[in-house]
């Protein structure tokens, strides 16, 4: 069964569209039945941040437009206009996208600290719908792992910035 990870993101979509196509955390447990009901989807998990929407699943075949249909659908968005925002990575590009981001290394100001815990969040918030099974709970162990490693061994938890952070100090540079 394939791995798949489809979403937008900061570099990918304007943030009008991020923000309709964000998942509430009052929500989520509902997305995640619907979306594991889908005939194609097998396990699922649903990372929503401010900069990030991405939909990660075992799917029965390789084909993500069921995907894409359902997250238009769910947030009454025409999936035609969402392709063009929408990145899709397979199998172990799926993996690598998750270790990046995880580790901070996808974020707006690199070496963000806090989407390793949102992370921890949209893991925690699967296995509590339901929607884990042993592929992507291996995935996610194997991502707080690693996403540890790269903090421990790189400098770039060293001075943990934020985009509120950085926008508070550009404003005081600025006014």
């Amino acid at each position: 069964m394939p791995l798949i990870a489809l979403g937008i993101n900061h570099r990918s979509a304007p943030v009008e569209l991020r923000e309709r196509i964000a998942f509430s955390g009052e929500r989520m447990s509902d997305a995640l039945r619907e979306l594991a009901g889908l005939p194609v989807v097998e396990e699922a998990a649903i990372l929503s941040t401010c900069n990030r929407t991405e939909l990660y699943c075992r799917i029965s075949d390789s084909d993500a437009g069921n995907l894409t249909e359902w997250l238009g659908q769910y947030h009454r968005i025409d999936p035609a206009s969402l392709e063009p925002h929408l990145y899709c990575h397979p199998g172990a590009e799926a993996v690598r996208h998750l270790l990046r981001v995880a580790g901070g290394l996808d974020s707006m100001i690199l070496g963000e600290p806090q989407i390793l815990g949102q992370v921890k969040e949209a893991y925690q918030r699967a296995a509590e719908a339901g929607t884990l099974d042993t592929q992507l709970e291996r995935l996610f162990q194997h991502t707080f792992a690693v996403a540890k490693q790269i903090r421990t061994d790189t400098a770039i938890g060293e001075s943990p910035v934020s985009v509120a952070f950085a926008a508070v100090s550009l404003a005081r540079q600025i006014f």
